[in-house]
């Protein structure tokens, strides 16, 4: 049988937390069990590699090749630290992958950003789990080591590509299980692949997730583990509310609901290939395995307490017809194109005869050109600086005690859930 692990940039994030992932492995796996681990970037590497891709694209080459070199050197100072035996193998592998992006990095852009930001910020995931691999056998954890971009076929939709199912699990079957009869572990890549010509690709807002996720799917595994910093998922964003609870239980449904709110917790395309074969999804604390965390499956859980999504830098925009006829069903029908065009997500609406209101992240390039628009056809007025809370399994007492202070802009209420516009 076999189990899918997915560690996290915080897990993999420093020196001391990559030499924490042997411990794990060899407290959490049964003898004889078949375990994928699939491995984030380490740490800040993402951020910095956008920053490579913003200068290259930019027309700074120098500048981009500096910064490149900065990850260069964070990660072959790591290796240096972590490993002696396969030290010189390591680094081979990975100069491998630094001359991946400084061919790229010594020429000019030709094509869009999206192609390119694919292209270099691909290489984090294949750094920190060439050295996490030689770690761990360095360690007596024996594992093959496999680039997830020969296995994830996808189309070249780059920056947020959906993943070839047919192409991948044969893939999965003919490469990825065969690998298990030398050792019975496989270090791979999460939020990555490639298209049919072999251009890297990102999968999006948690692709690691996702990543982890669909192997769990192909394989038929028991469950996923996602080990993170944190104790589990918590009733609320522990940074703005210091009384958080953990919560032990949850079914998919219920975590796709707080995510849609704007919960950071788990993106829902990460539960559906979980969800479509009943494999339980464990959310557990790297910094001390010991503790219970939290399993997400499909059974009913009754009892949460109020989950509470707080969004700071929301923006609502007012619309109201110009000529006063009714906004009905063709001018919804009209916005809701413009909302996929432009592409943003309401995050709370109200209709009424003559006009429409809409909440929305504040992405100011998108918000003017929506407003641009929808000025076509709408009187557009716009507000910044609110606040949209969400609460889930709401009580009155937590309602009344979140929104004291504040003016009540917008407010929608169904029998479990809440969510009030504040200025």
């Amino acid at each position: 049988m076999f189990k899918v692990f997915k560690f996290g940039g915080a897990s993999a994030g420093s020196i001391d937390r990559i030499r924490q992932i042997p411990v794990i492995l060899r407290a959490s796996k049964a003898s004889g069990q078949r375990l994928l681990v699939v491995i984030s970037a380490m740490g800040k590497t993402t951020n910095a590699l956008e920053k490579v891709a913003e200068a290259f694209f930019g027309g700074h080459k120098e500048e981009a090749l500096r910064l490149f070199g900065q990850i260069k050197d964070n990660h072959l100072t790591t290796a240096k630290y972590l490993l002696v035996h396969n030290y010189l193998a390591a680094e081979a592998q990975l100069k491998d992958f630094f001359t991946e992006v400084e061919w790229l990095l010594h020429d000019k852009p030709v094509r869009e950003f999206d192609y390119y930001y694919d292209q270099i910020v691909c290489i984090g995931e294949l750094l920190s789990t060439s050295i996490v691999s030689a770690f761990l056998a360095e360690s007596g954890i024996g594992n093959q080591w496999i680039d997830v971009r020969d296995i994830f076929r996808t189309d070249a939709n780059f920056r947020d590509a959906a993943i070839d199912m047919t192409v991948t699990a044969q893939r999965v079957e003919a490469d990825i299980v065969p690998l298990f009869g030398d050792d019975d572990m496989v270090i791979t890549q999460g939020f990555i692949g490639s298209t049919q010509d072999n251009e890297s690709t990102t999968l999006g807002r948690e692709g690691s997730d996702y990543t982890a996720a669909v192997f769990a799917n192909l394989l038929d595994a028991e469950s996923l583990t996602i080990w993170k910093d944190v104790e589990g998922v918590m009733n609320a964003d522990p940074k703005q509310f210091p009384d958080a609870k953990i919560l032990r239980e949850l079914n998919y449904d219920e975590v796709i609901e707080m995510a849609y709110y704007g919960a950071q917790v788990i993106h829902p395309k990460t539960i559906k290939p979980l969800q479509n074969k009943d494999i339980p999804l464990y959310v557990k604390c790297f910094l001390d395995a010991s503790l219970p965390g939290t399993v997400i499956h499909n059974n009913a859980v009754k009892g949460l307490p109020p989950i509470i999504v707080l969004k700071k830098e929301q923006v609502l925009v007012q619309l109201h017809s110009k000529d006063f006829s009714f906004v009905g069903e063709t001018g919804t029908a009209k916005l809701y194109a413009l909302f996929g065009q432009v592409r943003v997500k309401p995050n709370l609406m109200q209709t009424g005869a003559v006009s429409l209101q809409v909440c929305l992240d504040d992405r100011p390039a998108r918000i003017e050109r929506l407003a641009l628009e929808a000025a076509n056809d709408f009187d557009v007025q716009i507000e910044r600086g609110l606040t949209l809370l969400t609460i889930r399994h709401y009580d009155m007492g937590t309602l009344t005690r979140l929104t004291a202070g504040s003016q009540e802009l917008l407010k929608q209420q169904t029998p479990q859930t809440v969510q009030v516009l504040m200025r």
